[in-house]
């Protein structure tokens, strides 16, 4: 029982852990490079990169995409479908980021350089990125 106000929808969506709801998978690649242009990477489950993603490669997982450096490139998350995947970064710039069947990417004349950690996921039927709360 709480003594405070009631919490409202919104409220208990934005205090989600963005990794609380994630389907497991069997299969995690990790990767110990740089990923340059030209390069591709796929996996059925999930994809964990020690390293940067370059602008001119790509990345596709059937589930979540973490990217411990910065991420310039094109990822897909979820690429079978999955619209509780996530892509993190430690510095996200993709080219194009997807989730399942949502695709976004940076928009023209901005070059947005943010130096903390973000995680992109679907939230009312759209990607979002946000601050990566631990």
């Amino acid at each position: 029982m709480s003594n405070g106000p009631p919490e409202s929808e919104g409220d208990k969506e934005a205090d989600e852990h963005p990794f609380d709801h994630m389907p497991y998978y069997n299969d995690t690649v990790m990767i110990c490079r740089h990923l340059r242009s030209g390069q591709k990477l796929f996996s059925e489950g999930n994809v964990v990169i020690l390293g940067d993603v370059n602008p001119g490669a790509e990345v596709i997982a059937g589930g979540n995409i973490l990217v411990m450096g910065s991420l310039r490139g094109l990822v897909h998350a979820g690429a079978f479908g999955d619209e509780t995947a996530v892509v993190s970064a430690y510095r996200m710039n993709p080219t194009q980021l997807r989730i399942a069947n949502h695709i976004t990417r940076p928009p023209d004349g901005e070059n947005v350089d943010v130096s903390i950690p973000e995680v992109a996921r679907i939230r009312t039927d759209k990607v979002v990125i946000e601050k990566l709360k631990l």
